[in-house]
């Protein structure tokens, strides 16, 4: 039996496929969503709290974690668009912070042990990620991660980052690890777009975003926080121990992170959502920029963000990054190339096809659409990948929704 778009028996499938996952105990609850043409299903299994309770619903809300990077790179195209921002321009005049910069001579060297940037960093550095700095797992230890870590320029440490100002501030004090526009590093990038976006508009990120990319396409549960008429929609989030796999809350949803507004407004991974609201903002992106007749976004600047804009050098180094590191990322990032705030499949290395765009979050979330099939899939859970359950889970996902895909 088939509608054209997906088959019966791939449908059963794939939600006994995701059943499985629930039952198993180590997903306590999801909500998955997968449409193809005018065609939508939507899967709520399991419970909000590990061991039972109030079930999943469509409208739980979750911590988007790094699926927040293809969502808020949305603003900075807008300004593109409007001609406010040129890929080119420096940004030293919306970010001084980052002036006249230093480069370590080696990742690992001690960090007065510098030669002066080659060029200035561009827009275009910090859109496609290639600016200098960021998350580099491979150098954990070395003297630049210690001194990211201690100023508080990235998330998920015990103390919340500081406010935009005083955080580029901070990263202005540091060199960078690799001149600008050179390689690909993951994640501060993404939460520099929220300042300078910020700098360039001059209101707060959150504003801009609400104003030209939520409320034009409907999402009304998307934000850096949950309100406290919602807040019963969102679960705690757990983050298993890698050791004895028990179930610890790494953020409680009453009182936790989200229940505030942030100092903060992270680009990189500081989101909440719904699978209807995220659902809207991909098929747009897989409509060339229009939703409901409206233009969000124009064509060209669609297509910028969801094609590979790294060169094979950078690409290569990428894939290295991703293969070589599956003990940390469970396997996940294996796609190739790089757009602007999200991966792009360049090659074909599992059941998805080259050109599929997206990307996943270390909360057990994962988003992603592709122009080829038409496909845009989401699931999400409130399982962190301190294990690798959540990423197990959203690679059975793909895997048996691609199968589903009648042609």
């Amino acid at each position: 039996m088939t509608h054209g778009n997906f088959s019966e028996s791939g449908l059963r499938n794939l939600r006994g496929v995701l059943a499985r996952h629930v039952e198993s105990g180590e997903i306590p609850g999801l909500v998955a969503l997968y449409s193809r043409g005018g065609e939508t299903h939507v899967e709520a299994l399991g419970t909000m709290k590990h061991g039972g309770g109030r079930p999943m619903s469509r409208d739980t809300i979750f911590r988007m974690a790094s699926t927040s990077k293809p969502l808020s790179m949305a603003a900075a195209m807008v300004l593109v668009d409007e001609c406010r921002l040129r890929m080119d321009d420096l940004v030293d005049q919306w970010l001084p912070e980052l002036a006249d910069r230093q480069v370590l001579k080696r990742i690992d060297g001690p960090l007065d042990d510098t030669v002066p940037a080659r060029r200035p960093i561009t827009v275009r550095d910090v859109l496609t990620s290639t600016f200098g700095l960021g998350m580099d797992m491979t150098a954990i230890g070395a003297p630049i991660m210690n001194a990211i870590f201690e100023n508080g320029l990235t998330p998920d440490l015990p103390t919340p980052m500081p406010e935009p100002d005083e955080w580029i501030r901070r990263l202005g004090t540091l060199p960078l690890m690799h001149q600008p526009g050179e390689r690909w590093q993951y994640h501060i990038s993404n939460d520099l777009v929220g300042v300078l976006v910020a700098r360039v508009t001059g209101r707060p990120f959150e504003e801009f975003l609400r104003e030209r990319i939520f409320e034009p396409l409907g999402m009304k549960d998307t934000g850096f926080h949950v309100p406290e008429d919602k807040i019963d929609r969102l679960p705690d989030l757990y983050a298993p121990d890698p050791q004895t796999g028990e179930f610890h809350v790494w953020d409680e949803a009453e009182g936790g992170r989200w229940s505030a507004s942030p100092a903060f407004p992270g680009g990189g991974g500081g989101l909440v959502s719904t699978v209807d609201d995220y659902h809207a903002y991909f098929r747009m992106l897989l409509n060339g920029g229009v939703h409901g007749g409206e233009r969000i976004l124009s064509r060209p600047a669609v297509e910028l963000m969801t094609t590979n804009r790294l060169t094979p050098e950078q690409n290569a180094a990428r894939n290295a990054l991703a293969t070589n590191n599956v003990h940390l990322s469970f396997g996940q990032g294996q796609h190739g190339g790089w757009g602007l705030g999200m991966a792009v499949r360049t090659y074909r290395g599992d059941y998805a096809p080259i050109g599929q765009f997206g990307w996943d979050g270390g909360s057990g979330t994962s988003t992603y659409a592709d122009p080829d099939k038409g496909v845009t899939g989401l699931l999400l859970t409130q399982v962190g990948m301190s294990v690798g359950n959540s990423a197990r889970l959203i690679h059975d996902f793909w895997t048996s929704l691609y199968q589903a895909v009648e042609d």
